[in-house]
């Protein structure tokens, strides 16, 4: 009788070991953010210089800002497209060479890489131009606390005879009404307290009548409010192109560092 060979002991798969180096080459990344930042920084610097230029504080001289704006909004979407695609391409040439690794995850490598050197090089940018607008920021507000005074303000309490000796008695008088006008701007409407107060302190400060005094005080607020809103749809829209152009630089990047990692492979289309 013929015995029955029992079954060996089973033999368990384990998967493949994990690679102990990380599939992202910080030193490219590093290098490609860097070299997009500088690009950017001095294009932007050539457009600032370009655009200072063309235009002019006198009138009937220089371009005119509207039509300045539509060139810088063009020139910022290009200095986005290639800073980021140069930097994504050094990225995607010094990267390390990925060896027994599928071309579908080469190519997904590459494009994060370039990704990545668009976030890198965006977050040094934005800390420069941070240190900046800090920079500016100080100064203009000591600029302003050293006796500038605030254009609306002093529509407020123009005469017709200006004496330099009221306009240096009256400073707390303008500041209330800084004051005063601050908080107006910032709700709905100025309140009917506040709008009789500061009519009360222009028609004595200026001897003008208390129904042209108080539509002054009206018409001054309009007019702050006005401008405010203008400012606001300006930084808005400025805003919106800002997003655009840094999308086209991620785009840029992403798609200019499979670029450089086939040709660093050897592998053309």
């Amino acid at each position: 009788m013929s015995s029955v060979a029992s079954p060996g002991p089973a033999v368990r798969t384990s998967a493949s070991p994990e690679s102990p180096v990380s599939s992202v080459s910080w030193s490219a990344v590093a290098g490609g953010a860097f070299v997009t930042a500088s690009v950017s920084l001095a294009l932007m610097a050539l457009g600032a210089g370009a655009g200072l230029s063309a235009i002019s504080p006198w009138p009937n001289a220089g371009a005119p800002a509207k039509a300045v704006a539509p060139v810088a909004i063009i020139w910022v979407i290009l200095v986005q497209a290639i800073a980021c695609a140069l930097g994504g391409y050094l990225a995607g040439r010094l990267r390390t060479k990925w060896v027994s690794v599928h071309s579908h995850e080469v190519y997904f490598r590459d494009t994060a890489h370039g990704f990545l050197v668009w976030a890198v090089g965006l977050v040094i940018s934005v800390a420069f131009f941070s240190s900046i607008g800090v920079a500016v920021a100080k100064d203009a507000a000591r600029a302003h606390g050293e006796g500038r005074g605030d254009y609306y303000v002093d529509t407020l309490f123009r005469t017709p005879h200006p004496s330099l000796e009221g306009a240096a008695s009256d400073a707390a008088v303008r500041e209330e009404a800084a004051g005063i006008l601050t908080r107006a701007l910032a709700g709905p409407e100025i309140p009917a307290a506040d709008e009789t107060y500061l009519s009360g302190l222009v028609a004595s400060r200026t001897g003008l009548p208390q129904p042209e005094a108080q539509a002054r005080v009206r018409d001054t607020v309009t007019a702050a409010r006005q401008s405010l809103d203008a400012s606001r749809k300006a930084v808005a829209h400025s805003l919106y192109w800002l997003c655009a152009a840094f999308l086209i630089g991620a785009f840029s990047a992403s798609f200019a560092a499979t670029i450089g990692g086939r040709q660093r492979d050897h592998v053309y289309a």
